[in-house]
């Protein structure tokens, strides 16, 4: 019997975590962050800031002093940052990063100290940003599922990992998956070449299935916490679990993937000082979401009103300036329940700049980010019924602005079942955890990420340019499987397309089918790695080219044209996939 969705369940209640813990993450600061006025070019450093055209910025100073606080430069030297600014643009297209500031000092008085500060000379205006947590729900309903001693544990001397590939329907061809199998069998479509660093807060890097290509942590410093660390290996394991035969195996197996916490330096200077170690068309991840205006920025277990974070005016500038110079950036639409497209989110808050716009408006300038819903695995998978395939979860965010949709339910890979070992496989070895419950807008984002990747792989193999952010974006809305209506949760209520990896390669490196007759052929009947599909490979016009799946008659007639010592094989290809078979002798 499948476990089904209950009808009534408010948006994004997940329900209380283990033990009604709750799904709170712990440890996520608040940020106060200061915004200058453009005339009096703030200098900040040793303790005092200066002036650079002269302003009196005594009353700042005295006022910092006082109150012992010391005023920092959000996204580093203000003087490097204006002479590194992104050319090729308009420079009223992107904020001026060398205006924030963050405070440190006086955290339970943030509130009390922004509107003070916000009345000093050279001072525009400061906020509150609310701590920023993962955007990942209670995984199931009713918590973990049974599962029995032997595949619950693993202990000294029992046999090595199973592989749990089979678990990983979004690894399958469209409409269930995203097709990543089909890319892996081309040039690059493992995501050779293409770097992503994942942005939260903590990962355990030292798990079995997450060695190949694997960058550590590049920035930051992770959170000592159990619930965070799970999520972070959840995220690297979807998108580049090494592809060995046990455990899973990532979208992009072959991509670089890196860690970047954001704390100390807040979410918005993490997400700038990755974007300064990326090239052009590699990947930032942002798996984090903070409470929004529809309840005042209230902190709920539930994340009701939760949003994606870059509609706080520090963190769209960083995702602006990571996008302008190229570097593609994925995030969490958020799981609030909300629609994006409500007015609440066009009333600028007291402490934003008066250049600030609804980033969630399309009307309005964009980050250029990739923004991510999630939607309904196929009905039973592992066994449960979350609605109609790719419909929206009721969790989930919506809105004209997010682009595209990733499982947001029953999504198999690395780590644990929230603060506990892993549901699929578990025990006293954290390295070896396993799970089939990574849930919300944080594993949709992932998978849409695997998917980006593997086409910026084979776009570089291809000797193209890799895409560029505003071209990611099209490709994800005019391509793939389209969402679906469900109960309650019209299609209307946009989360987008789930990225069919084979489509978007159509579109990208269209291709002219050639034909030419078979002169030699080789039957795949064990394929290696053993994930991949069979496959009957036929030498045609110079080159090997796939037949994947073939059916047994068309086998048999490959088998016997050549074994008749005449074969007249005639194929029909596209690159090295045969689109057409004619066996005449």
């Amino acid at each position: 019997m499948t476990d089904q969705a209950d009808p009534v369940r408010e948006p994004g209640a997940g329900g209380p975590g283990p033990d009604g813990a709750g799904f709170t993450y712990r440890g996520a600061e608040q940020e106060l962050i200061v915004v200058a006025r453009p005339e009096a070019r703030l200098r900040a450093a040793e303790g005092e800031v200066h002036s650079a055209s002269g302003s009196d910025v005594s009353a700042l100073n005295m006022f910092l002093s006082d109150e012992q606080l010391a005023l920092e430069p959000l996204f580093g030297n203000e003087d490097r940052l204006r002479t590194a600014a992104p050319t090729r643009i308009a420079e009223d297209d992107v904020p001026d990063l060398a205006l924030f500031y963050r405070v440190r000092g006086g955290e339970d008085r943030a509130q009390e100290l922004g509107s003070r500060m916000a009345a000093l000379p050279g001072i525009d205006t400061a906020y509150v940003k609310p701590g920023a947590v993962p955007a990942s729900i209670d995984p199931s309903p009713t918590g973990p599922p049974d599962l029995d001693e032997t595949s619950s544990r693993r202990k000294e001397g029992m046999p090595a990992t199973p592989d749990f590939t089979g678990r990983q329907g979004y690894l399958n061809p469209a409409p269930e998956g995203v097709d990543a199998r089909w890319a892996w069998q081309r040039l690059g479509g493992s995501g050779e070449g293409v770097t992503v660093i994942d942005v939260e807060g903590a990962w355990q890097l030292r798990h079995e299935d997450l060695a190949a290509k694997l960058a550590g942590v590049v920035l930051g410093t992770p959170l000592q916490d159990l619930a965070w660390r799970n999520h972070g290996t959840a995220v690297i394991g979807v998108i580049g679990g090494d592809r060995n035969g046990l455990g899973i195996t990532g979208i992009a197996p072959r991509a670089v993937t890196a860690a970047a916490s954001f704390q100390p330096l807040g979410t918005a200077a993490t997400i700038h000082a990755a974007a300064e170690r990326l090239g052009r068309g590699d990947i930032i991840l942002i798996e984090l979401h903070r409470p929004g205006p529809r309840f005042d920025f209230e902190r709920r277990d539930d994340q009701k009103g939760y949003v994606a974070i870059e509609w706080w005016p520090d963190d769209y500038a960083a995702v602006r300036h990571a996008t302008a110079k190229g570097v593609l950036v994925v995030a969490a639409a958020g799981n609030g329940g909300e629609s994006l497209d409500d007015a609440v989110y066009e009333r600028r808050p007291d402490g934003f700049p008066s250049w600030w716009r609804n980033p969630f408006n399309p009307s309005n300038r964009s980050s250029g980010a990739v923004l991510v819903g999630a939607g309904a695995p196929p009905p039973g998978t592992h066994g449960r019924d979350h609605g109609p395939d790719r419909s929206r979860l009721a969790f989930s965010n919506f809105g004209g602005r997010v682009d595209a949709q990733g499982w947001g339910r029953e999504t198999t890979t690395t780590g644990g079942f929230w603060d506990r070992p892993g549901d699929l496989q578990g025990g006293t070895e954290e390295i070896a955890w396993y799970t089939d419950t990574f849930s919300g807008t944080s594993s949709a984002s992932t998978i849409v990420v695997g998917a980006l990747a593997t086409l910026q792989g084979m776009l570089k193999a291809a000797g193209q340019q890799p895409m560029a952010p505003d071209r990611a974006r099209a490709v994800l809305r005019c391509t793939g499987s389209p969402q679906q209506d469900a109960p309650g949760r019209p299609a209307s209520q946009r989360i987008g397309n789930r990225p069919d990896i084979k489509a978007a390669v159509a579109n990208l490196l269209p291709s002219a089918v050639g034909s030419g007759r078979a002169e030699r052929y080789w039957d795949e009947l064990l394929p290696y790695p053993p994930e991949l599909p069979p496959r009957l490979r036929l030498f045609v016009a110079g080159e090997w080219r796939n037949l994947v799946n073939p059916s047994p008659e068309t086998r048999q007639a490959v088998h016997a044209a050549f074994a008749g010592g005449r074969p007249d094989v005639r194929v029909w290809y596209t690159d090295d996939e045969i689109v057409g078979l004619v066996v005449t002798g």
